[in-house]
């Protein structure tokens, strides 16, 4: 019956139809679908395919067209192509499980040893539409699945590692799993041109990826976010504090944490959690009193580090134990003498300001090694001379 069906349908019929129905700026189109057709040229009519369904008027014609035209030469098609051009049509189902049914169906057809990359595309965009019916489960169950496939490759196509990343960083900000929200939200933005993104889509994320950045337990160094251009999308907006307050994290300044903390109420997950917020900016100004120093002078008072983070000297012994046991540093406790010797301070990813410390860091070593230098020729010359 189904093969009777397929001989039996007058493509050209339906492309004139449809035709009739296309808006006049988009009727072309299907003039040369119907000779690039006849012509069994199956890249060129890919290609113009897609070129259609990139146009915002072609949406209501979309389905109609991918159900009854492109299924009729759908093996001709590059498989990255078929699911690329299913996925815009997905998009205007009249409801999300539609949306999920006309994806599956799809997914279907790529899943085999060959295509296990592009099911993988397919896959995750369906799993973006489970996540919007609250299906939480099963869009668990599509990144883990998909997870293990990509480790298979050696890389794939830009787009699927983007749609990965876009889906599973939707998946955590639902379960508000900062931590891994921001790994996932990065790892998206490095597969996509910033520029392409809209003005309130950078917003959106830059202030998403602040808020994970903050609230997120194991995020103990943001270098990452805030060397990345999205951030500066906050900046003259009223978000704009968000984007200091990083900055007085990453390096540790708790003057400056204290004076935007007012601005808490304004985001009820930072007001909530703001001792937690609190015993943060505490370590991260530990880690970048420690790193500041050079590596033959990590020996610290307590006093010192009372000093640094504005805690009570009976303080600071539990705020090292919590530092050593997040690893964020290695090293030991003397409480005879109350000094902390730190041997490692974990690596971290550095803004302007302390490139320029590190810096000076540098050029204050290269000037000891000079003056040294000086000394044994002055001195040990005439050892050196025999």
């Amino acid at each position: 019956m189904a093969q009777q069906m397929d001989i039996d349908f007058d493509v050209p019929k339906f492309l004139h139809d449809e035709r009739q129905k296309a808006p006049a700026q988009l009727q072309h189109y299907f003039t040369t679908f119907e000779d690039l057709y006849e012509r069994k040229l199956w890249h060129q009519l890919t290609q113009s395919v897609l070129e259609f369904y990139n146009q915002p008027a072609s949406a209501p014609l979309q389905i109609p067209l991918f159900r009854q035209f492109i299924t009729e030469w759908e093996s001709k098609i590059n498989k990255l192509s078929l699911v690329s051009i299913a996925l815009k049509a997905a998009n205007n189902c009249s409801e999300l499980q539609d949306s999920v049914n006309f994806l599956n169906d799809i997914i279907t057809k790529v899943d085999t040893d060959d295509t296990k990359d592009v099911y993988v595309l397919a896959l995750m965009e369906a799993a973006h539409f489970k996540l919007l019916l609250n299906q939480f489960d099963d869009v668990k169950k599509a990144i883990d699945e998909s997870d293990k496939i990509l480790e298979q490759f050696d890389s794939v196509e830009t787009v699927i590692y983007a749609s990965f990343y876009r889906v599973s960083a939707e998946y955590y900000k639902a379960k508000a799993e900062y931590a891994q929200y921001y790994k996932s939200a990065l790892l998206y933005l490095a597969c996509v041109s910033v520029d392409d993104l809209s003005a309130e889509e950078k917003v959106g994320r830059a202030y998403d990826l602040s808020i994970s950045a903050l609230l997120g337990e194991m995020i103990y160094n943001f270098g990452e976010l805030l060397m990345h251009p999205i951030l500066d999308s906050l900046t003259g907006t009223e978000h704009d504090w968000l984007r200091s307050l990083l900055f007085a994290f990453n390096s540790g300044d708790i003057g400056k944490f204290e004076a935007l903390a007012p601005h808490f109420s304004k985001q009820p997950l930072l007001q909530q959690n703001s001792e937690a917020l609190s015993r943060k900016i505490c370590l991260m100004s530990l880690i970048e009193a420690v790193f500041r120093r050079s590596s033959d002078n990590r020996v610290i008072p307590f006093a010192e580090i009372a000093a640094e983070t504005r805690l009570s000297v009976d303080e600071v012994e539990h705020l090292v134990m919590k530092a050593l046991s997040l690893k964020l540093i290695r090293g030991s406790i003397d409480q005879v003498d109350g000094l902390v010797i730190v041997t490692w301070v974990q690596p971290r990813v550095l803004d302007k300001e302390q490139i320029d410390g590190m810096r000076r860091q540098i050029e204050e070593w290269n000037n000891q090694v000079k003056k040294i230098g000086a000394f044994v020729g002055d001195q040990g010359g005439e050892v050196f001379a025999q």
